[in-house]
């Protein structure tokens, strides 16, 4: 029998002297492998193959840390394993001794295998008549583990540590292998970063942490011990379990085998006897769950971002692997002081329990980079202690998602978003200064307007023969309008008309362009080709969008035409402290830009905006009034942007923009959107974004925006001057707003 698995081992024989032979055969009488022999241990020592200098390359799964942009507040933790890998400079001696004390105390001695230990188990194993001893080394342990790592498939993960006579042969073989290309003290830095010690602690440094919220070179002896006992069983010795005792003794033990290897004098392992078990224990955290109040819909979306990343695996459950076990350090865009700053905005004026979402997104103009995201929710999956669902056809079955919910709210998940108002008028101007048409250009504009687009004769702006005659929120709109008073007032005659010369798919595509995608089957549909041309009720803003869109979409305006795809990071670096490339060789985390807009038209639609928030633009006359003057006051900078409500205001938004800060605020209710906001609430996103604006570049240095060319101003064109104060804008309806 013992021949027969020697000959299925392979070659082990021209590897070993003859005493050693005497070894392997004890070990083949611990282990049953009289029932793997021939064919069947052969097959399984295959599956098993892995070369030494796979060995030494293969390193563990390890912890990725994420920070927030100052690179060292901590935002998440993503594990699989709870470990993070560190070197034997870095523990102290105790762990190093304990551990040798604990689990092989001729480690120092033999060359992987331990034959002395083989007999000497045997011995005890044929006395008891079980396995109730091991002869298992460091070497072979580490071995072992980095075979069940390297595993791709759960059988595999079987093979490299089932209890076989073919597989422990070719773990001796392995570690005999090993240790002509590793110094014990590799082999020993490694093992002690890939043995588990329970409590989700994997590696010294978890351990060490978890148990004693210390570092691995602060541990005292008798800390050490205890952490070296937890290896042969992590649940029978746990010191953290109901009864300590076990635990006690296991360390005891663990103490005086450090004595009789001369590690520790006697009196030093009386005073580490006499210790209590003294823990100090902590919880890492792990995911999004776990993290800073507020800042889990950030997380969420660096998450949902990491997953779309080719970079970093082939498929999203890839991507997902790696981001878990692959030990980054992450440093974020997301700005703590933004943040926290936003997030205070939001519940100042909307609190977690109500069933309206109010959130903002702010962006870094000319990177792309996400400073902040904040919404009056919890990030959470307990739903138990919701409100009713604000949608009455849903209340019986469902709980409404607050303030609990891990629902991407404002952009990057699945979620259609919500429709946006007049802030699409962007589009169109942008659209209508590219095509040549001057800011000046100016349009009669009536209260109500009989377009060219046809619409249903369902909606409330049919009229004769079909066409959709969109109407202004007031009287005061009527009149004469240039590119300045239209957008500073939001006049919707005018801006149909304005889309009319340029062509509705016109607007849609610079939509496209600066970022917006259509998620809803009736936006895709309105959105193609054949149908764009006719989508007139385009430029009010009934297509769905979410504020990281939009906060993206006017950072490209103010970037000077530089659109910036959305990104949560700054840097990211690998377990070598190397930046994370593409195939490529293009760091992951470098912004991704693009020139989408001539800089002029840019600065065109600026200077449009400044009308929106009373700071006046630079080339032409706003007319007096407009839907947000209070935002200048408020923020005390050059600001620009845009507000836009919804039919019978079931959504509003603001959108403000500096040279330095982009936001986007909006209010909904993310369940029901036919749930009005009500006229009190459309002024919150507004309010949020300008008391935003001006706390977070508090202390910044003040940047005005550069005035379009006098080709793209155009000659000046006195609008008609309004009778009344300020208004807000609307739309009509084209089409219902719940999709």
């Amino acid at each position: 029998m013992i021949a027969r698995t020697m000959r299925a081992a392979g070659g082990l024989l021209t590897l070993l002297r003859t005493g050693l032979i005497v070894g392997l055969a004890v070990a083949a009488l611990i282990y049953p492998i009289a029932a793997v022999t021939g064919v069947g241990a052969k097959k399984s020592a295959e599956a098993l193959a892995i070369s030494p200098d796979e060995l030494r390359q293969t390193l563990p799964a390890q912890t990725t840390h994420v920070y927030a942009a100052d690179g060292t507040t901590l935002l998440a933790q993503f594990y699989e394993e709870y470990r993070t890998y560190t070197g034997l400079s870095t523990m102290s001696v105790n762990v190093q001794q304990a551990i040798v004390a604990a689990e092989d105390a001729r480690f120092w001695e033999h060359h992987g295998v331990d034959f002395k230990g083989v007999a000497r188990a045997f011995v005890a194993n044929q006395k008891a008549g079980v396995v109730s001893q091991g002869a298992s080394t460091i070497t072979m342990q580490y071995v072992r583990n980095v075979l069940r790592d390297s595993a791709r498939t759960p059988a595999e993960v079987n093979e490299a540590t089932e209890q076989t006579g073919a597989r422990k042969l070719r773990e001796m073989k392995l570690a005999i292998e090993l240790e002509k290309h590793m110094s014990k003290n590799e082999i020993l830095e490694r093992y002690l970063n890939v043995a588990y010690f329970g409590h989700r602690a994997y590696g010294i440094l978890a351990a060490a942490e978890i148990y004693f919220s210390k570092k691995p070179a602060d541990l005292t002896v008798s800390e050490a011990a205890m952490l070296a006992g937890l290896v042969q069983a992590p649940s029978a010795y746990d010191p953290a379990g109901t009864d300590s005792r076990a635990a006690k003794t296991r360390r005891d033990y663990v103490i005086d085998r450090m004595v009789d290897l001369k590690y520790l004098s006697p009196a030093d392992a009386a005073t580490a006897h006499a210790a209590p078990v003294a823990l100090q224990l902590s919880e890492p955290p792990n995911d999004c769950l776990a993290t800073r109040a507020g800042w889990g819909f950030f997380c969420a979306y660096l998450r949902s971002w990491w997953s779309a990343q080719p970079a970093f695996g082939a498929s999203p459950n890839e991507r997902i692997d790696k981001l878990r076990r692959g030990g980054y350090s992450v440093v974020t865009s997301l700005d703590p002081r933004t943040q926290d700053i936003a997030q205070q905005q939001i519940l100042k004026r909307e609190q977690t329990r109500s069933p309206y979402a109010l959130g903002q997104v702010a962006i870094e103009p000319g990177t792309g980079r996400i400073r902040a995201m904040a919404v009056n929710r919890v990030y959470s999956l307990d739903r138990a202690s919701n409100g009713p669902h604000s949608d009455p056809r849903q209340r019986k079955r469902l709980r409404g998602n607050y303030p609990n919910t891990v629902n991407p709210l404002l952009g990057g998940g699945d979620m259609a978003g919500y429709q946006a108002g007049s802030t699409f008028k962007m589009f169109t101007m942008l659209a209508a200064l590219e095509q040549g048409l001057p800011l000046s250009t100016a349009i009669n504009s009536p209260k109500t307007f009989q377009s060219k687009y046809k619409t249903g004769r369902s909606s409330p702006a049919h009229c004769g023969n079909d066409f959709w005659c969109p109407s202004n929120a007031s009287d005061s709109m009527t009149g004469r309008q240039t590119m300045w008073s239209g957008f500073g007032k939001s006049v919707n005659t005018f801006f149909v008309q304005l889309e009319q010369r340029v062509g509705a798919d016109s607007a849609v595509r610079m939509a496209e362009r600066l970022g917006l995608r259509w998620r809803t089957g009736i936006d895709q549909l309105q959105a193609s080709p054949a149908k764009a041309k006719g989508w007139g009720a385009f430029t009010l803003g009934v297509a769905d969008t979410t504020p990281l869109e939009m906060a993206g979409a006017f950072a490209t305006v103010v970037a000077d035409g530089m659109h910036c795809d959305p990104i949560p990071v700054t840097s990211i670096t690998d377990v070598e402290g190397k930046p994370a490339v593409d195939d490529k060789g293009v760091e992951v985390a470098k912004p991704r830009c693009a020139q989408v807009l001539s800089p002029d038209v840019a600065r065109g639609a600026v200077d449009a905006a400044r009308c929106v928030t009373g700071y006046r633009a630079a080339t032409g006359d706003c007319g007096g009034w407009s839907t947000a003057p209070q935002v200048y006051p408020t923020v005390r900078r050059p600001v620009a942007g845009k507000s836009g409500t919804t039919d019978d205001n079931r959504s509003a938004w603001f959108v403000g923009m500096t040279p330095d800060l982009t936001i986007a605020g909006f209010i909904a209710d993310p369940d029901n959107p036919l749930h009005r906001v009500g006229s009190g609430n459309t002024g919150k996103p507004r309010e949020t974004v300008a008391e935003t604006l001006r706390d977070a570049l508090a202390g910044t240095p003040v940047r005005d925006f550069t005035p379009p060319s006098p080709a793209i101003a155009g000659k000046p064109d006195k609008p008609a001057k309004s009778r009344t104060g300020t208004t807000r804008d609307t739309k009509p309806t084209q089409r219902p707003t719940a999709h």
